[in-house]
């Protein structure tokens, strides 16, 4: 189930900053190495790229309840669960010739939806 490795990951964190930092009040800083991101200080999506020699590259979004292992039975190829994260994320497989950046963009979304403070999203959120 491992992802080939892509050969341009700066490529795919490119267009996973872009998705991600054009959502309301978000930045990205590092943790633990990764390109990581925030709204109002919670996290909501994380690049990875070959994570200790796993041979992915993944965003590792939020979801709802018991979705994760939802998506991951429906979907092993693209969805995976995500080493030191518990339940409630999954991995997104991208930077594959085949990666639909459109659905990308949603996970990254509804991530960002289920991290961002209340008054963002009263205030019509992304």
């Amino acid at each position: 189930m491992a992802d080939t490795l892509s050969a341009e990951p700066d490529a795919a964190l490119d267009q996973v900053r872009a998705l991600a930092l054009d959502l309301p009040e978000t930045s990205e800083k590092l943790s633990h190495g990764q390109p990581t991101f925030f709204v109002a200080g919670a996290m909501f999506a994380q690049f990875r790229h070959d994570h200790h020699g796993d041979g992915r590259t993944i965003v590792a979004v939020k979801t709802a309840d018991e979705e994760d292992l939802a998506l991951i039975e429906a979907a092993p190829d693209l969805y995976s669960r995500v080493a030191y994260f518990g339940r409630g994320w999954v991995g997104l497989a991208i930077g594959r010739p085949d990666t639909d950046w459109a659905h990308v963009g949603d996970r990254i979304a509804r991530s960002w939806e289920l991290a961002a403070p209340r008054r963002l999203l009263e205030a019509g959120g992304r």
